[in-house]
């Protein structure tokens, strides 16, 4: 099976040379639903590309009838961050014209001038596809006025005309996947919708993070395109239809910054074909892994998840490692502190405040005062 690649200018630069976008669409045989996968928003998070190359090369080798519905694939879909450099370190997480986060600008249907609770109101005889046909529809018409302002004299900043050119390709979907990797050194997980949990452990993760109600604004991309389909449900649940559709987003983190760790990219590859082939778009050998039929994922509230940050500046010295258990009261780091007292040097000792799990650790072991330098999950907050 081969892909249709496109090719879409995305921005000009001031030499006249031109940044681009590459989508790789697979088409099935049989009409279906539509995945949307995408990796590297933030430029130093480079694991999913390679993902999406080994997704590639797998579905180039299948039959159209294989594939039920479409696949698109986006690697690098932030060339501009990608590209970005500081000496020998990727940073990109950050436009450097203007300061936003390039994961903080995405366009959400709710903030725009939109009463999803009337909508709601007039839908709730219809069918479920109807509803959803409709609510799309609504939707696409509303984002699609930003290209007025776009195209006209005055236009609009870059990140606008960017977030139009990736959230166009997927807002039609029924299953985004955004993925990431840490900044940090880290352990592999997701993302995760209330609601959602049943689908989370098909990606085979061990670990994820639960998003519940009102602990996501709708700036990230898979906030940006689930939660109006949230709020929708909320609403028709409130008169007395329970629907959840069929629809979803994901932002999986897979491995470490600047780095491609094989392990996180065997994992992220695996738990693609798993989750495209029990959502009914793949019929592949072995897929769905009927012996993981019954993988469970440990989820921590994304209100339980504990930064620490160093409360004094120094270097940071026998930090125990992403994936260990700790205690209350252990040990977790040391910061050799090189004060300005006229003292020696001293080794400050940072002891765990509750039960935990290390999630990720500073790049850095350099910090001043306040900077971050691990994570912890499973803890109370």
């Amino acid at each position: 099976m081969k892909p249709n690649i496109y090719t879409i200018p995305l921005r000009q630069l001031a030499s006249g040379d031109f940044l681009y976008l590459q989508v790789y669409k697979f088409t099935g045989n049989q009409t279906g639903k539509k995945a949307y996968i995408q990796a590297n928003l933030h430029g130093a998070e480079i694991s999913g590309n390679a993902v999406i190359y080994d997704l590639i090369k797998f579905l180039t080798n299948l039959d159209n009838n294989q594939l039920i519905g479409e696949i698109w694939l986006v690697p690098v879909c932030n060339p501009e961050g990608v590209n970005a450099r500081s000496h020998q370190f990727s940073s990109g997480r950050y436009n450097s014209y203007d300061g936003k986060d390039w994961n903080r600008i995405f366009w959400d249907y709710e903030k725009e001038d939109v009463d999803i609770e009337a909508f709601a109101k007039a839908q709730i005889n219809l069918t479920e596809t109807e509803i959803k046909n409709n609510y799309r529809q609504k939707m696409l018409r509303s984002f699609n006025q930003q290209l007025k302002k776009i195209n006209s004299p005055s236009s609009t900043p870059f990140y606008k005309q960017y977030r139009y050119q990736l959230q166009s390709l997927c807002l039609d979907a029924d299953y985004v996947i955004d993925l990431h990797s840490s900044t940090n050194e880290s352990l592999d997980y997701l993302y995760c919708f209330h609601g959602r949990e049943e689908s989370a452990r098909l990606f085979l993760l061990d670990y994820g993070i639960l998003m519940s109600e009102g602990e996501y604004d709708g700036d990230t991309f898979d906030n940006a395109f689930l939660k109006p389909w949230l709020a929708l449900e909320k609403n028709l649940k409130k008169r007395g239809k329970p629907i959840q559709f069929d629809i979803e987003s994901w932002t999986l983190e897979l491995g470490s910054g600047m780095k491609i760790n094989p392990e996180s990219v065997a994992k992220g590859i695996r738990g693609l074909k798993n989750y495209l082939a029990n959502k009914k778009l793949l019929k592949i050998p072995e897929f769905p892994l009927t012996e993981l039929a019954d993988h469970q994922i440990v989820f921590t509230p994304k209100q339980d998840m504990k930064p620490y940050y160093a409360p004094v500046g120094g270097i940071i010295q026998n930090r125990v490692k992403p994936g260990t258990i700790v205690k209350q009261n252990q040990r977790i780091y040391q910061i050799l502190n090189f004060n300005k007292n006229q003292d020696l040097p001293k080794v400050v000792d940072i002891f765990v405040e509750t039960d935990g799990l290390i999630l990720d650790n500073s790049t850095n072991h350099c910090v001043n005062q306040g900077d971050f330098v691990l994570e912890i999950i499973w803890g109370e907050a």
